[in-house]
């Protein structure tokens, strides 16, 4: 059921840059970090990503059958930060931040499964430690899987050493639970990642900060017809869209988004294969 083969997905996993990006997350990972802090509540000014609602469940261990997960890559030429990708090709990533009740998560993933669509998660690393079933279930339906810090904090207002654990201890989740650091990182309550944040990120094994183009504006909770508006009015060849896990009226709105992509000609897929 996954799009991208078994065999480039293990061949990823054996390359150097895999092997660079383990070193770079025990590194990361060895460096001091703070205590932890009571999460932000909701509505923290100037957040663009606002945390969302989640419901904990119990862990499940991970099979021996999740498909090997894709290690972060370089792309030469593409800038630090990326929001968009090539576009002279009819392709767009529909990008998600991973966070809230996971029945709703699991209800959109199936929805882009049947549509033959391909997502990226971010996902928070507490909600991972929450639902740690939910990383072999986004492997397991063919879509890539990164970073979005551990606790959903405005990570660019951090000092160093916080903002380091915050990216290191989500990329410890996912190595843990995947055997990879994930494919992507994308800064928490922001769209765009401080220069101390990206070179945080370089250090823990992500190349490139995964920013968008296009904000469908779900986490204000606009109803289904507004989300997909706000994504169709936008969305050109090479799109980044910014979408979020936890609302009722994303999950409503998507087969509208995609019925109208595949109007259009544009292919949903992966970060990983529109940048390929």
């Amino acid at each position: 059921m996954v799009r991208v083969t078994t065999t480039d997905r293990r061949g990823a996993l054996r390359t150097g840059a895999g092997l660079v990006a383990g070193s770079a997350l025990a590194a990361a990972c060895s460096a001091p970090g703070p205590a932890a802090a009571p999460a932000a509540p909701p509505g923290t000014p100037g957040s663009t990503d606002p945390p969302q609602p989640g419901d904990p469940s119990g862990s499940t261990a991970p099979s021996a059958d999740t498909p090997a997960p894709l290690a972060p890559r370089a792309y030469p030429g593409r800038p630090a930060q990326l929001t968009h990708g090539p576009r002279d090709r009819p392709r767009v990533a529909l990008t998600f931040h991973g966070q809230g009740d996971p029945a709703l998560a699991r209800a959109l993933l199936t929805e882009a499964e049947k549509r033959g669509a391909r997502l990226t998660v971010l996902a928070v690393g507490g909600w991972l430690d929450q639902h740690p079933e939910m990383a072999r279930r986004i492997l397991d339906g063919g879509h890539d899987l990164g970073n979005h810090t551990q606790r959903h904090l405005a990570v660019n207002a951090m000092p160093e050493a916080a903002a380091r654990a915050e990216i290191a201890d989500c990329a410890a989740r996912l190595h843990r639970l995947t055997g990879s650091i994930g494919t992507w990182f994308r800064p928490s309550r922001a769209p765009r990642a401080s220069p101390l944040v990206a070179r945080l990120a370089r250090a823990a094994g992500y190349p490139h900060v995964l920013s968008y183009d296009v904000d469908s504006l779900d986490f204000t909770s606009p109803g289904a017809a507004a989300v997909t508006r706000n994504v169709l009015s936008a969305i050109r060849n090479g799109s980044v869209v910014s979408m979020h896990f936890g609302y009722p009226g994303t999950v409503a709105a998507l087969p509208a988004v995609l019925d109208e992509l595949d109007r259009r000609g544009l292919r949903a897929v992966t970060t990983t294969e529109l940048l390929s």
